[in-house]
């Protein structure tokens, strides 16, 4: 088997998901993934991953995003379709009657299903369609710009670009003004900073594509828990404060969820508000380690 470490932010939420969703890519591309977080050396916690084969498992998975495109997918009949704004990519495509959907029909096109493809590799990404856990869902309008269209812009400014990233994936920068907004270092409430990006058209946004890219995949099959309200959610890791420890996904998607597992874990409360109107699209303010 092949092994990658990257560098983690514990108290960056995004990234703890990207890492999720690299062991993800990893296990439906290659084969046999399994992970661990380690924060055996202070100040400086990593992410290990493995997989089948010789090739590197983060490389891999970059070498896809690099490649990959999006289309989202919609039932057979869907209405959806003909509500599809070309603005927003290629139109759903329309797959079989009695093919399986990971949720019902949705509203809007919004919450419509992506798939990412590159040659005969395909990677479904439908967290935010789920109608029985918390979605996640951070970006705003429920019939306003879709998840594969988040997507397609993230993956157009990781084309050729990503596996120049594999020793720091989650530091690969780029002007972006949506995002699935899992990354908090590109948010910001504009009743704090004063101001509004809105207002002035010289200033651009930095985010991190990669991280919400993987974010998104981690996302599939684990959730953070959600505490009291919208605006409050638990996550944690699965791991090793001494090293030499792989987990299988199903412990790091337990994990995430703050779930009980018999490994190492931390976990950490994440706290978001709201950059707009209230009810609409949240943002991450800060992160504090639970006890």
């Amino acid at each position: 088997m092949a092994e990658s470490t990257i560098p983690v932010d514990f108290f960056n939420p995004g990234q703890v998901f990207a890492c999720i969703g690299f062991a993800e890519a990893a296990d439906a591309l290659i084969g046999d993934a399994e992970a661990c977080f380690d924060w055996s050396s202070p100040g400086a916690p990593r992410f290990h991953v493995r997989a089948s084969g010789l090739e590197s498992p983060v490389a891999r998975v970059l070498s896809f995003l690099s490649a990959a495109t999006v289309v989202a997918e919609a039932p057979h009949g869907s209405p959806n379709i003909a509500s599809w704004n070309r603005s927003w990519g290629d139109y759903p495509t329309e797959l079989p009657p009695g093919a399986s959907y990971p949720s019902p029909d949705p509203e809007s096109p919004a919450t419509l299903s992506a798939r990412l493809t590159a040659g005969v590799d395909s990677l479904q990404v439908d967290y935010w369609a789920d109608p029985v856990r918390d979605n996640v869902k951070f970006w705003a309008g429920a019939s306003g710009y879709p998840g594969a269209a988040l997507a397609r812009d993230a993956l157009n400014l990781v084309r050729g670009k990503a596996l120049d990233a594999s020793d720091d994936p989650f530091g690969l920068a780029a002007t972006q003004s949506s995002s699935f907004r899992l990354d908090w270092r590109r948010d910001y409430i504009p009743l704090d900073a004063g101001f509004s990006l809105n207002k002035h058209a010289n200033i651009h946004t930095v985010g991190y594509p990669l991280v919400e890219l993987l974010g998104a995949i981690g996302l599939t099959h684990a959730r953070p828990k959600r505490l009291k309200t919208k605006l409050q959610y638990r996550y944690g890791v699965a791991g090793t404060s001494r090293g030499g420890v792989w987990l299988p996904l199903r412990f790091l998607r337990a994990a995430l969820g703050c779930a009980a597992t018999p490994f190492e874990a931390r976990q950490f409360d994440m706290h978001l508000s709201w950059p707009g109107k209230e009810g609409q699209a949240r943002s991450i303010t800060h992160v504090t380690e639970g006890v």
